[in-house]
């Protein structure tokens, strides 16, 4: 799973002894600290962002290794032309008092990078001091994106039936991204970046893009892809509500399940799973206490009838 995500540009960095040392690593000629400038970037963080997902601690410490020596381009066009910096140092910053939507303690991923001073380079220079140049996004792999409901791939629709933003019992779902694979670059990006909240997917090399914006120009297709999500919000909406009576009729016929068991167990289930116990529990109920006719049956009342015309006068 390829993805791209934005985070915030630092701020210039003096040049010390240790530092020059990392760079010259990266270097084929000895470097001094005149010929460099340097400057920290937050490449991402284990907050959950606006396309509800999130880089684990886990996973951060695992990126902070691949991203050593990646280099800095514009606006994830990889071309060599494009290369302006390189990351030579990172570190996983942790903030004990701040904590993210999760609960957890927030921490993000800060790089080290360098460029060498030349006359192409001194305007961008220029604009990372003068606050232009704010915000990079960062490409990378991960092997999975477990869904915090369920705990399966939030991919995998057979196994996974919840949606990125939503609540199931109060609880929200998002997104962990877990398993760094490989770190590609990070950019140098526009402000306002990206028109989805700064994230963009890559997948099998090639970009996502929002499907509404590509069908923009087919309006046949454009309508039917709104009918789609509308429909498809519909379906959630029943999913919900289906939930909803599962849990209700669960309560009932399980009286020694808690409910936040019950809750766990219905956030996992696929919507055919649920009908079939929506089903099954009503008609344990329907054996439980069983309907009565509280009117008298014909025959019954042609009985009573007889009986009581003995008595007409």
């Amino acid at each position: 799973m390829d993805i791209v995500k934005q985070a915030d540009m630092g701020q210039p960095l003096a040049v010390e002894e240790r530092d020059l040392a990392l760079i010259n690593r990266w270097s084929r000629k000895a470097l001094t600290a005149e010929e460099v400038y340097a400057f920290a970037v937050r490449l991402c963080d284990n907050e959950i962002d606006r396309d509800g997902e999130r880089f684990t601690r886990e996973t951060l410490e695992e990126l902070a290794k691949l991203f050593e020596g990646k280099s800095g381009i514009f606006d994830h066009q990889w071309s060599a032309k494009g290369q302006a910096a390189r990351i030579y140092r990172t570190e996983v910053v942790r903030e004990q008092n701040i904590l993210t939507r999760a609960g957890d303690p927030y921490c993000y991923l800060k790089g080290y990078a360098y460029m060498v001073r030349t006359e192409e380079n001194r305007g961008l220079i220029a604009e990372i001091e003068g606050g232009i140049k704010r915000e990079v996004s960062v490409g990378c792999a991960v092997e999975r994106a477990v869904c915090s409901i369920c705990g399966e791939d939030i991919r995998d629709r057979k196994k996974c039936a919840h949606t990125k933003g939503q609540e199931y019992g109060g609880k929200l779902c998002w997104a962990d991204l877990s398993g760094a694979t490989d770190a590609y670059e990070w950019s140098f990006v526009a402000v306002p970046a990206q028109p989805r909240a700064g994230v963009i997917k890559r997948m099998g090399g090639g970009q996502e893009t929002d499907l509404m914006e590509y069908l923009k120009d087919q309006p046949v297709l454009l309508s039917r892809a709104e009918q789609l999500e509308k429909e498809a919000a519909l379906g959630r909406k029943y999913l919900e509500r289906l939930r909803g009576e599962v849990m209700r009729l669960g309560g009932i016929c399980e009286k020694g399940v808690e409910e936040h068991i019950r809750r766990s167990i219905a956030d996992k289930l696929s919507g055919e799973e649920l009908e079939a116990l929506r089903d099954s529990y009503q008609k344990r109920l329907e054996d439980r206490f069983p309907l009565t006719v509280q009117l008298p049956r014909r025959t019954e009342q042609a009985e009573m009838d007889q009986r009581d015309g003995a008595f007409l006068i």
